[in-house]
């Protein structure tokens, strides 16, 4: 099953809700990254996040970035999610090993640490809206929640999932969002609080091989869903060695200069799909030659 993002409403357009499948998109980033099953289960989650988050984005240009700054040995991760399902990401420490949880799960809470999370939303205007909240559980789902309720003043539920195999590739991801619209009434409330109270794990359902569409149906269950879009999501790096260049242009003759004497080839690295980019000596010279100081 390719990944997607389902859009979907119920309770007469009272409740708006979004639940996705991404195990291709994390599974793709655990190879780019190399990351340790615990670090893949966070960035995991924060990805498929930032897919259904970027799906609310209204423009095709808009952009979002979900940041996590925390004191864990992850040391945070940043995710960025455009309007048309094209998700990248990395964490700041790819390789932490730490040992099960007290439930015998993986241990992403003690991984990333307390800290802030960080969202920034850049939509063509003037200056990008940035909200910021402290971690509350450092689980990311949680989080996203108290974020939504702060920053956003959106009741909103959110459950994330990534479940590993034994041989640390990725057996499935993803999850849902549930959002409360202003006129919602106190029965849709105390049902949909009924239903969030009996939910197992989110991991636990989607091992069950549940699809998004499936995954409402039971958040949402004694509602009547209506799905009313499907967006195809996946980890997407707009890197290339064209904007790579425009990068080693603008940062001046001076550096450059510095680097052709060296008279070595350099590399630089895409944090986000740690792709390698090398420039010979040759290359740098012409780069220079665009150079404007």
């Amino acid at each position: 099953m390719s990944d997607y993002i389902v859009r979907a409403t119920a309770a007469n357009a009272q409740i708006r809700a979004f639940a996705c499948t991404t195990r291709e998109m994390v599974e793709t980033a655990r190879q780019a990254h190399n990351t340790s099953p615990v670090v893949t289960a966070a960035l995991g989650r924060l990805m498929s996040a930032a897919a259904m988050m970027g799906s609310m984005l209204k423009g095709e240009e808009d952009l979002m970035t979900l940041q996590i700054k925390s004191g864990g040995p992850m040391k945070g991760m940043t995710v960025t999610a455009d309007s048309k399902g094209n998700v990248k990401g990395y964490a700041n420490v790819p390789d932490v090993i730490l040992p099960a949880n007290s439930k015998g799960k993986l241990d992403v809470a003690g991984a990333v640490g307390p800290g802030f999370l960080q969202v920034i939303k850049d939509m063509g205007l003037k200056e990008p809206y940035v909200g910021q909240t402290m971690l509350q559980t450092c689980e990311i789902a949680e989080d996203l929640t108290y974020y939504f309720a702060t920053s956003e003043q959106v009741p909103s539920s959110v459950g994330l999932g990534v479940l590993m195999e034994k041989d640390n590739t990725v057996k499935c991801a993803g999850g849902f969002i549930v959002q409360l619209m202003p006129f919602t009434e106190d029965a849709v409330i105390d049902r949909l609080e009924e239903n969030l109270k009996q939910l197992t794990s989110v991991t636990s359902l989607l091992a069950q091989g549940m699809t998004p569409e499936e995954l409402l149906g039971v958040v949402l269950s004694g509602f009547d869903v209506e799905i009313t879009d499907t967006l195809d999501t996946g980890f997407h790096c707009n890197c290339d060695k064209e904007r790579v260049e425009k990068a080693l242009i603008s940062i001046g003759k001076k550096e450059l200069q510095d680097m052709i004497d060296d008279g070595k080839p350099i590399e630089m690295n895409c944090h986000f799909c740690n792709t390698n980019y090398e420039f010979s000596v040759e290359e740098l010279k012409a780069l220079y030659q665009k150079a404007r100081r």
